[in-house]
């Protein structure tokens, strides 16, 4: 094994072990919880390392990084691997998305949903899809508005109409939300945060009689507070694929 083989499946590991302690303090079971690496900028040669180590979920943000990397993996790949469309997607780009991704964890507006819907159509299939919602209410965050969903009954009545409107799109599978924390000194900054996203889940699940089981919420400097407050899939690349 490789010095960089090691390291890759170390680090791993020992996300994988804070994973299952966060698991274990919440009272929750760790194989509900996925491990998403994100491997936005790292070479084949890396994600192949991370496949070896046993990795099968893999995030990345840029389509145009994507379109070579994602076939050239799959290829060398000795298993099947899930690509999880995690940044950013203008609806100019979504054409590109369905044949190289699973599901999109990013779709941040009732435009972007209505295009995709279109295009998985047209490609008779069914898209994989998360709603990114903005709950912190940073302004250079992307998302639906959902800052004060609670309080707000503009707010509320806004973010219900569109979601609604995206249940009912053909197409899509939305199978429930996302969301970005902010940067902090401190990861217990994140709580309410993760917590409101989850509240928020509960909520539109209930008046739309529909389940929304997952939750994509944590990184590298949050995620075992992302998964005490209920996170089903956590975004992780430097505590896999280190620092640079």
């Amino acid at each position: 094994m490789t010095d960089s083989m090691m390291g890759i499946t170390e680090r791993t590991n020992r996300v994988l072990e804070s994973i299952a302690e966060a698991c274990a303090r919440a009272g929750r079971d760790p194989a509900a919880v996925t491990l998403v690496a994100v491997s936005k900028t790292q070479p084949v040669e890396a994600v192949l390392q991370a496949v070896e180590a046993g990795l099968q979920h893999f995030g990345e943000n840029r389509v145009e990084e994507a379109e070579d990397k994602i076939p050239a993996v799959n290829r060398a790949s000795p298993r099947p691997l899930i690509w999880h469309m995690i940044g950013h997607l203008q609806s100019r780009k979504a054409r590109l998305v369905l044949p190289l991704f699973q599901q999109v964890h990013s779709v941040d507006s009732l435009r972007l949903a209505v295009r995709l819907s279109a295009l998985a159509v047209e490609a008779g299939r069914t898209l994989d899809v998360l709603l990114e919602m903005n709950v912190s209410g940073e302004a250079a965050k992307y998302g639906f508005e959902a800052a004060g969903w609670q309080s707000d009954d503009e707010v509320r009545r806004r973010l219900w109409n569109e979601v609604e409107h995206i249940l009912a799109l053909p197409g899509l599978n939305v199978h429930g939300l996302m969301t970005m924390a902010p940067i902090v000194a401190d990861m217990e900054q994140t709580r309410p945060v993760f917590a409101q996203l989850a509240a928020l889940r509960g909520a539109l699940a209930e008046s739309f009689g529909r389940p929304l089981p997952e939750l994509s919420m944590g990184m590298t400097d949050d995620y075992p507070v992302a998964v005490e407050e209920g996170a089903t899939l956590v975004r992780i690349g430097r505590a896999l694929f280190g620092e640079g």
